[in-house]
């Protein structure tokens, strides 16, 4: 059975409703789901897992959060090659640049990239079906 690890970071739980979702998704794919705050999870973790869905909201001058999901990615960075990995994240300005950045960088990692789903504020009920889609997607490219 497939393995999957989502970490996210939430800072109004914008982004911790896109996480259930995707995870919903991964779960009803079969795959073997569990959920954590990036700081509850670290790279060294990573090891366990077949694949990733990573969540982080659209911070500052659209970039991933700096105190604690930066840092984890910038150390997970080197371990994705050749891995199943999809991205999810809120904005609240801005047209999703950030998301764009990520993912590219996921990408230059070496990851298998599966895809992404951006909401701008609280997701939608078409943004949560986007993220199950997500994860229904990771489960079956693990």
């Amino acid at each position: 059975m497939s393995k999957i690890a989502v970490v996210f970071w939430s800072g109004t739980g914008n982004t911790e409703a896109m996480a259930e979702a995707v995870a919903e998704g991964a779960k009803a794919a079969g795959a073997d789901v569990e959920v954590f705050q990036v700081d509850d999870f670290n790279a060294t973790d990573m090891a366990d897992y077949n694949g990733f869905l990573f969540g982080c909201p659209a911070m500052g001058d659209e970039v991933l959060e700096e105190d604690s999901f930066e840092p984890f990615f910038t150390d997970a960075e080197a371990k994705l090659n050749g891995v199943p990995v999809g991205l999810f994240g809120s904005y609240g300005w801005g047209g999703g640049a950030w998301m764009e950045t990520w993912s590219e960088r996921t990408k230059e990692a070496g990851a298998k990239f599966v895809g992404n789903v951006i909401a701008e504020n609280a997701p939608d009920d078409e943004a949560l079906e986007n993220c199950r889609k997500l994860g229904e997607d990771l489960a079956k490219a693990v």
